[in-house]
C-alpha cells in the first residue's frame, strides 16, 4: 500500500525543559548503526553471548511502553537507554509484514482458496526480490522513523523507477507508510516491504539516531540558524512558503503557535492516547469493497471479497486488532450497496453467491464478539454497532429475504404448540441478529474454562446419570449447550488462534452428543419393544426437537470435517473395536442416528464419516463396510416422497421444521462428499459384480446431480481401463449406464458441458463393445437431440479410428452404418434444419438412404429450412457432383431471401453470385428462371450490377460435355433474360439514389459522387442509357436544388 499524501503531522508534541545549553553542547550529535551496542536484532551476532540486561529491558519496554509515557516516568533518559529503545520498536517479526502485503501467507487459507496465485507477483515476493537484488539504498533511521530509496529496475516496457519511502513505527507495529510509486491497494506494496525487510534483515547496516527533536536540543542558537537555513536552501522550492509563515506565526506574541509548550517531532514516537496498531489504509479497504460489489454479477469479483474475509480471518487468528477495524469498514460497504434497497422494491431475493458471503459476514462477527480475551467496552461498542446495522431497513434476513426464520442461537427448538407458531408473529431475524445475541455469552463458567484449558480433565470419582451431568461415564467432560452456540465457540476459538482449545471443545460436545444419542436409542430400543418396529411418530419428534442439527448453521459445517472424526475415532485400538463399540449404536439409532434405518430430512448427511468407517472396515468386514457406506449414501433432503412401490417403508420421516432447504453452496459441498463416498465404493468394488450393481443402484436412487453422476462415470472408466490390466468389462458397464443416466438426466436443460458428457459416452459405448454403440444408436431419441446425434454419435460411430478400435468386420462394418444411417434420416425427419446435411453426409454410400435424404430436404425445402441452410446444401450438392439438384435447392434459397438496397455487405451476397454462376454454367433456360427470382429477392443495385456483369463476360452453358468450351454467342442485352435485370438493375439505383439523398450528410459527398458513377457504367449498358442517365441527373438537379453543395459536385463531374 502506497499513500500519495504526506506525512501526517507529529502525534505528540517534545521538549526538553530540564536540558541546559551546556550540557547539550558536549554531546554527541552523530548516530550510530542499529546494532552497535548490545545484541543484535533477533539474537544474530556472531558469539553466543548473554543478552545484555539493558538490551532485555529496552527490548520488554519498547514493546509494551509508548516513548512518552518513558520520557513523562524519567526526567532524563541517557542516551544509550534511548538508542536500544528505538532500536527494538521496529519490528522484528516478518510474519505480520507479510499479511499486510499479500492476500495469504501460504497456510490454511491459502490452501482452502484453491486459487492458483503467481506467489511472484505478490508484493511480498517482489519486496523479497528487490531486497535480495540489492534495489534498497539511503536506509536512515530516525528516531521512530525509517526512510530510505528502493530502485524498481528498468523493463522493456518500463523506465527505472527510484521510489522514496517513509515509515513510521511504534512498539513493533509499522503504523503508518507513504511511498512514491503512486500504487494505490489495500497492502503495502513491494517497496515498503523492501525497506522493512532491509530493517529486520540487516539492522546491523541501518544508522540509527535519536529523534530529531533530540538532535535540535544539542545546538545551540548559530547552529540552529545554519541548520534552517541550510534545510530551506536545500529545499526551498517546497518549503519556503511554509518556512516564512511558520517564522510569521512563531515572531507574533498571540499566535496560536506561541501558545503551546514545545514542538512536534515526527520522529519522536506515538502518544500514550494513541492506539498501537499496523497501518490499514481504511480508505482503500472501502474503495476496494465497494468496487467488487459494484461488480456482482463478475465471478472474479466474488473470489476478491472471500480473499478479504480471510484476510480478516488471518488478521483475528494473530489477534490484531484490525481485524475487527477491517471488518467493520467491508460491513458499511455491505450496508451501502445499492442494490439491498432495490431488491426489497422489487421483492426478489438476493442471488446465492451474494447470499453466501453475507453469510460469512455474519459469522466472521460472531467469531469476533466471541472472543474470549474481549474487553467489555470493546464488545460494548460492537454490540452498539451490530444493533445500528441490524435496525436498517434493507437489512438482509438471516434466513433470506423470505421464508421462515431460525431458531433463537441460545435455545433450542420450541417445543410443542409453540413450535408450529406462524411466522409473521416473530421478530425478523437478520444476519447479525445471532452476533448480537452472541455479546450475551461468556467464557467465566469455570466447567468450560477446565475443559479448554486442560488436555487430561476428567473426573473419575464424580459423574452421574442426569441429564446436565458434566461427566460422561469415563470421567470426560461435557458440555451442555444449544449445538450451534457451542459450535459458534469452537468457530471463535479457532479463529483467534486457540487451535488446540477449539479441539477439547469439540470433542466435549461430541462426547455430549453421544451421551444424548445412547439415552435416546435406549428409549428408541424400548418403544420398539412395547410398539413392534413402526416407532410412534411423537417419540421421534420429541428426540429431534431436542438435538436438532440444522443445515444453515455455518458453525456446525466448520465443525464436522475429516480431522474432527478422524480424531476421535483414533482413541479405539483396532477398527473392529471402533465399529463394535461406536458403530451398532450409530446403525440401529434409529432416527437419532444419520446411520439409522429413518432419519429426517434435515439430518446432516455422514458422507465422510462413511468414507472413513468404510476403508477401515474393509479389510475385516467386506460386507459390513458396504452395508454402512450404502446407507450413508441416503440424502434425504431432495426426496420428496419414498421411491414408488416402497411406501411401506419410507426412507425419511417428515421434516420437524417445513419448508428448510440447503442453500447451493452448502448442497454442493454435501453433494461432493458424497460422490466421494461413491467413488471410494467403485473404486473397492472392481472386479465383484454383485457389488458393482448394489452400488450402481444406490447411485442411481440417491445422486442427484448430473455433474457428480458425470463424474463418477469417468472415475469408473479411469479405473476399468487402467494402463497396466485388462479392462474390466462389469467396471465399464457401469460407467456406461451411469453416463446414460446424465444422458436422460440432461437431455432437457441446459449444461454447458453437454457436448463433452455425448462425445465421452461414445467412447465409453466403444470400449463396451459393439453392441453398446448399437444400443444407443436404437435409443438416441431419449439420450441425444437430434443435431448430438447426427454430428456427435453417427459421425464418430463411422469414423475410421472407431472401426480400427473395434476390429470389425466387414459384415459387422455394415450393419453399423447401417444403423447410423437409420438414424441420421429420423433425425433429419425430427430436425431438416440441422440435421439434414449431416445425413446426407452419411448416407453418401448408399444410393436409397441419400436419395431419401435429399427428398427430405426438399419437403423441408418450403417450410421450415431457412435459406443460408438451403444454401449451404446446394454447394454441398454441387461438391458432389449433382449440379442440377445444387440449382434446384439454389432457387428454392432464392425464394427465402430478401435483401434491401442498403445491405451491399450481407453475408448472402457471396451465396447469390454463386447461384447466378451456378445457372449460369447450366444454360441459357437455368439462367432465365433464375434471374425473375433474383430480381424478386435483391434490391441491392451493387449487387444486381455485379451479377448483370458477370453473365455478360461469358457464354450460357459455358462448360459442355467433356469439358470442350460451347461456342455460342453471347447474351443481349437488349433480350430476356438480361433486359429483365438490366431494367431491375437500373431502378435499384434509381431508388438508392432518392434514398440516400433524403438523409445525406456533407461529409458522404464524395461517396455519393462515386456511387452515381458506377450507376453511370449500369445506365450505358443500355442501348438508350446515356439519355436516360442524363434524364437522371437533370431530375436530380430539379429536386434537390436546395442541396447547393452538393449540386454542384454532381454539375462538375456529369455535366
Amino acid at each position: 500500500m502506497a499513500e500519495r499524501v504526506q506525512q501526517p503531522p507529529a502525534k505528540r508534541l517534545c521538549c526538553r525543559p530540564g536540558y541546559s545549553t551546556t550540557c547539550r553542547q558536549g554531546q554527541r550529535a552523530g548516530g550510530t548503526v542499529c546494532g552497535g551496542s548490545g545484541s543484535g536484532q533477533g539474537g544474530s551476532s556472531k558469539t553466543q553471548s548473554p543478552e545484555s540486561l539493558l538490551d532485555i529491558a529496552a527490548r520488554k519496554v519498547a514493546e509494551k511502553w509508548p516513548f512518552q509515557r518513558v520520557e513523562e516516568r524519567f526526567e532524563r533518559i541517557p542516551e544509550p537507554v534511548q538508542r536500544r529503545i528505538v532500536y527494538w520498536s521496529f519490528p522484528r517479526s516478518e510474519r505480520e509484514i507479510c499479511m499486510y502485503s499479500s492476500f495469504n501467507t501460504g497456510g490454511e487459507e491459502s490452501a482452502s482458496s484453491g486459487e492458483n496465485v503467481d506467489e511472484t507477483r505478490l508484493p511480498f515476493r517482489r519486496g523479497i526480490a528487490l531486497l535480495e537484488s540489492g534495489c534498497v539504498d539511503n536506509v536512515l533511521q530516525v528516531g521512530f522513523h525509517l526512510s530510505g530509496t528502493v530502485t524498481e529496475p528498468a523493463t522493456p516496457s518500463e523506465p527505472e523507477i527510484v521510489c522514496s519511502v517513509a515509515i513510521s513505527f511504534d512498539r513493533c507495529k509499522i503504523t503508518s507508510v507513504t511511498c512514491g510509486c503512486g500504487n494505490k491497494d489495500i497492502f503495502y506494496c513491494a517497496h515498503v516491504v523492501a525497506l522493512s525487510l532491509y530493517r529486520v534483515r540487516r539492522p546491523e547496516q541501518v544508522k540509527l539516531h535519536l529523534p530529531i527533536s533530540e538532535t535540535l536540543f544539542q545546538m545551540n542558537r548559530d547552529q540552529l540558524q545554519k541548520f534552517v537555513q541550510y534545510l530551506i536552501t536545500v529545499h526551498h522550492t517546497e518549503v519556503l512558503p511554509t518556512a516564512q509563515k511558520l517564522a510569521d506565526e512563531i515572531l507574533s506574541q498571540n499566535s496560536e503557535i506561541n501558545q503551546v509548550h514545545g514542538a512536534p517531532d515526527p520522529t519522536a514516537g506515538a502518544s500514550v492516547d494513541d492506539e498501537n496498531c499496523w497501518h490499514l489504509d481504511e480508505e482503500q479497504v472501502q474503495e476496494q469493497v465497494k468496487l467488487f460489489l459494484s461488480q456482482g454479477g463478475y465471478h472474479g469479483s466474488g473470489k476478491q471479497l472471500n480473499l478479504l474475509f480471510s484476510k480478516v480471518r488471518e488478521m483475528l487468528k494473530m489477534r490484531d486488532s484490525n481485524g475487527a477495524r477491517m471488518l467493520t469498514l467491508i460491513t458499511e460497504q455491505f450496508m451501502a450497496d445499492p442494490r439491498l434497497a432495490l431488491w426489497r422494491q422489487q421483492g426478489t431475493t438476493m442471488t446465492d453467491k451474494y447470499r453466501q458471503l453475507w453469510d460469512e459476514l455474519g459469522a466472521l462477527w460472531m467469531c469476533i464478539v466471541l472472543n474470549p480475551h474481549c474487553k467489555l467496552e470493546q464488545k460494548a461498542a460492537w454490540l452498539r454497532q451490530l444493533k445500528k446495522w441490524n435496525s436498517v431497513d434493507v437489512c438482509p434476513l438471516e434466513d433470506g429475504n423470505h421464508g421462515n426464520e431460525l431458531p433463537n442461537l441460545t435455545n433450542a427448538l420450541p417445543q410443542g404448540a409453540h413450535g408450529n407458531q406462524d411466522s409473521g408473529t416473530r421478530p425478523h431475524r437478520t444476519v447479525f441478529t445471532r452476533a448480537i445475541e452472541a455479546c450475551d455469552l461468556h467464557w467465566q463458567d469455570s466447567h468450560l474454562q477446565h475443559i479448554i484449558n486442560d488436555d487430561l480433565f476428567t473426573n473419575y470419582c464424580y459423574h452421574d446419570n442426569t441429564e446436565n451431568s458434566l461427566f460422561d461415564s469415563r470421567g470426560w467432560p461435557l458440555w451442555h449447550e444449544h449445538v450451534p452456540t457451542a459450535c459458534a465457540r469452537v468457530d471463535a476459538l479457532r479463529s483467534h488462534g486457540y487451535p488446540r482449545e477449539a479441539l477439547r471443545l469439540a470433542i466435549a460436545i461430541v462426547n455430549t452428543l453421544r451421551r444424548q444419542q445412547q439415552k435416546q436409542l435406549e428409549v428408541f430400543r424400548n418403544h420398539k419393544k412395547d410398539s413392534g418396529t413402526r416407532p410412534h411418530r411423537t417419540v421421534f419428534t420429541r428426540a429431534i426437537e431436542a438435538c436438532d442439527l440444522h443445515w444453515q448453521d455455518s458453525h456446525l459445517q466448520h465443525i464436522i470435517n475429516d480431522d474432527l472424526f478422524t480424531n476421535y475415532c483414533y482413541h479405539d485400538n483396532t477398527e473392529n473395536s471402533l465399529f463394535d463399540s461406536r458403530g451398532w449404536p450409530l446403525w440401529h439409532g434409529g432416527p437419532y442416528s444419520g446411520l439409522g434405518e429413518l432419519i429426517y430430512r434435515e439430518s446432516v448427511p455422514m458422507h465422510t464419516f462413511a468414507k472413513y468407517l468404510f476403508t477401515c472396515l474393509l479389510p475385516h468386514d467386506a460386507e459390513l463396510a458396504y452395508k454402512i457406506a450404502l446407507r450413508a449414501m441416503r440424502l434425504p433432503v431432495l426426496e420428496s416422497m419414498a421411491p414408488s412401490g416402497d411406501m411401506s417403508r419410507p426412507h425419511h420421516i417428515v421434516s420437524v421444521v417445513p419448508n428448510r432447504y440447503p442453500r447451493w453452496f452448502t448442497l454442493s459441498h454435501i453433494e461432493s462428499q458424497q460422490c466421494e463416498l461413491a467413488s471410494t465404493m467403485l473404486t473397492a468394488a472392481k472386479g465383484d459384480a454383485r457389488r458393482l450393481e448394489t452400488v450402481l443402484e444406490t447411485i442411481q436412487k440417491n445422486i442427484h446431480s448430473s455433474s457428480h453422476i458425470f463424474k463418477l462415470a469417468q472415475d469408473a472408466f479411469k479405473i476399468a481401463t487402467l494402463m497396466d490390466s485388462l479392462p474390466d468389462i462389469t467396471l465399464l458397464k457401469v460407467s456406461l449406464e451411469l453416463g446414460l443416466q446424465v444422458m436422460r438426466m440432461t437431455l432437457s436443460t441446459l449444461n454447458w458441458r453437454r457436448r463433452e458428457m455425448v462425445r465421452w459416452l461414445v467412447t465409453c459405448a466403444t470400449e463396451v463393445g459393439v453392441y453398446a454403440l448399437d444400443s444407443i444408436m436404437q435409443s438416441w431419441f431419449t439420450l441425444f437431440t437430434p443435431t448430438e446425434a447426427t454430428s456427435i454419435v453417427a459421425t464418430t460411430v463411422m469414423s475410421n479410428s472407431t472401426i480400427v478400435r473395434l476390429h470389425l468386420d466387414c459384415h459387422q462394418q455394415e450393419n453399423l452404418a447401417s444403423s447410423a444411417r437409420t438414424l441420421a434420416l429420423q433425425c433429419a425427419m425430427k430436425d431438416p434444419q440441422n440435421c439434414a446435411l449431416s445425413a446426407l453426409t452419411l448416407c453418401e454410400k448408399d444410393h436409397i438412404a441419400f436419395e431419401t435424404a435429399y427428398q427430405i430436404v426438399l419437403d423441408a425445402a418450403t417450410t421450415g429450412m431457412s435459406y443460408t441452410q438451403l444454401f449451404t446444401i446446394a454447394r454441398y450438392m454441387e461438391h458432389r457432383g449433382y449440379p442440377m439438384r445444387a440449382y434446384k435447392l439454389a432457387t428454392l434459397a432464392m425464394v427465402h431471401l430478401n435483401l434491401s438496397y442498403n445491405q451491399d455487405t450481407h453475408p448472402a451476397i457471396n451465396d447469390v453470385l454463386w447461384a447466378c454462376a451456378l445457372s449460369h454454367s447450366l444454360g441459357k433456360n437455368e439462367l432465365a428462371a433464375i434471374i425473375p427470382l433474383v430480381v424478386k429477392s435483391v434490391k441491392c443495385a451493387t449487387v444486381l450490377s455485379d451479377i448483370l456483369r458477370r453473365c455478360t463476360l461469358t457464354t450460357p452453358g459455358m462448360v459442355a460435355l467433356h469439358s470442350r468450351r460451347n461456342s455460342g454467342k453471347l447474351m443481349s442485352l437488349d433480350k430476356a433474360p438480361l433486359r429483365q435485370l438490366l431494367d431491375a438493375t437500373i431502378g435499384a439505383y434509381i431508388n438508392t439514389t432518392h434514398s440516400r439523398l433524403t438523409h445525406i450528410s456533407p461529409r458522404h459527398y464524395s461517396e455519393f459522387i462515386e456511387f452515381l458513377s458506377k450507376a453511370r457504367e449500369t445506365f450505358l449498358m443500355a442501348h438508350d442509357g446515356h439519355i436516360q442517365f442524363t434524364q437522371f441527373i437533370d431530375n436530380l438537379k430539379q429536386i434537390y436544388k436546395g442541396k447547393k453543395k452538393l449540386m454542384m459536385l454532381v454539375r462538375e463531374r456529369f455535366g
